[in-house]
């Protein structure tokens, strides 16, 4: 078919930083990230997310480091982390005195893996270069890299009004959305290279520029990508909840991973009420496995239903195996090497149920309606065994437990051996 292209088009080619043992860019795999929503100066409510967010599979943990208090917590919290065995690298979220704070609290200085700072709320006025400077040395003086992270709610106002300027003296070539656009991406560069030049090596420098827009995100991008070759941290700013907020960060990322861009993501999620702030980092595992550029976790195919399936069986069967796959992904990560590679699929009927469960790894067609009440088991493309009766689904998980232990475990290892 003209003009399609079935895999992702090579990774653009970027300068890989080290942030905290994670390598972002470089020939490293897309990096996922995710930030706290507690007071950081509250110590132990933000151990136990960060702890939370680094067990799902978040590889970098962002902290909001506002005021004396919360730059004082955060050695505490960092060594509380490693006594709790998770070192996963912490970033420090700086804006209007991030310089101050650093200059005052060496420890929290040195504790946190990166800084992140954004060049439109860094400092205003003469005060702005000074300020940005001093964050930049205090990076250098602790071997630290830093993002510079542009966000068009607190976009730099001389800038942008310098180029509106610019853009009404030349006629009006480009419109107001597109001027934004380019403050925004000339904001990123000019602020690296104003770091490079203060003395920041370029493999200490990660960029962003974040916008609320999908298409404002791809455009954005895109041009960042063809003018340097900073490592890119992509995210959709103020997403939004729920499946507003999904689809949104995957229409926009997912464009982008696509052609290439993107060497570290966050999704953005507004959690609900109670909700768990580790669904965003489950939606970027999800997005970066669908598109095939990293496993997480094994793949659960279920079909939607219809009118042939009006049991709920394999509805609630499909569920409970993927909850219990999330559930127990820490320890099997350790317990059973390669187990994220594992394909079940549970079936609602006969019309695709044997076949798509012969392309799984294991997989179960359970019967439709007016089908005979027995359910085929197909393990590595071969029917294995017939199931019957009202205990189907437990003898179904039992056989993918003993699947996983004996594909994974320690005795198909010593097999190998």
């Amino acid at each position: 078919m003209t003009g399609y292209f079935s895999s992702p088009f090579a990774r653009r080619k970027s300068v890989g930083v080290d942030v905290g043992g994670v390598m972002v860019g470089g020939t490293a795999p897309v990096v996922i990230q995710s930030m706290t929503n507690t007071d950081t100066a509250d110590v132990d409510a933000t151990v136990a997310q960060v702890a939370a967010l680094a067990r799902s599979g978040s590889e970098i943990v962002r902290i909001t480091v506002d005021r004396d208090e919360s730059a004082a917590a955060v050695p505490r919290i960092h060594e509380r982390l490693s006594r709790l065995g998770v070192h996963v690298p912490l970033v420090g979220d700086f804006h209007y005195i991030g310089h101050k704070l650093l200059a005052e609290h060496p420890a929290c200085a040195e504790a946190l893996a990166k800084y992140r700072i954004n060049p439109g709320n860094v400092g205003f006025k003469d005060k702005k270069d000074k300020q940005f400077a001093a964050i930049v040395e205090t990076a250098i003086r602790y071997g630290k890299p830093v993002r510079i992270g542009v966000n068009w709610g607190s976009l730099d106002q001389e800038l942008l009004t310098m180029l509106m300027d610019e853009n009404q003296a030349r006629g009006f070539p480009m419109t107001a959305q597109e001027v934004t656009r380019e403050a925004i991406v000339q904001s990123a560069l000019l602020s690296a290279d104003a770091a490079e030049e203060i003395g920041l090596e370029r493999d200490r420098i990660i960029l962003s520029a974040k916008v609320s827009g999908v298409q404002d995100l791809i455009a954005v991008y895109t041009a960042l990508a063809a003018r340097s070759d900073h490592a890119l941290h992509l995210g959709l700013t103020e997403a939004g909840m729920g499946s507003k907020g999904i689809v949104a960060s995957s229409a926009a990322m997912g464009i982008l991973l696509q052609q290439g861009i993107g060497d570290t993501i966050r999704v953005s999620l507004t959690p609900e009420p109670g909700g768990d702030r580790t669904r965003e980092v489950q939606v970027a595992q999800e997005l970066l496995q669908t598109m095939g550029f990293r496993q997480f976790v094994p793949i659960v195919a279920a079909c939607p239903g219809c009118g042939r399936t009006t049991s709920t069986v394999f509805q609630e069967l499909a569920q409970s195996i993927q909850e219990d796959i999330r559930k127990n992904m820490p320890v099997w990560r350790e317990k059973y090497p390669s187990v994220e590679v594992l394909k079940v699929a549970v079936m609602g009927c006969i019309v695709n149920g044997p076949g798509e469960s012969k392309h799984a790894d294991i997989g179960i067609s359970l019967p439709g309606t007016g089908e005979m009440p027995t359910a085929p088991v197909f393990i590595d493309g071969r029917k294995a065994a017939t199931l019957r009766g009202p205990t189907i689904a437990a003898d179904f998980e039992k056989m993918v437990a003993d699947y996983i232990e004996r594909r994974f475990g320690q005795g198909q290892a010593k097999a190998a051996e």
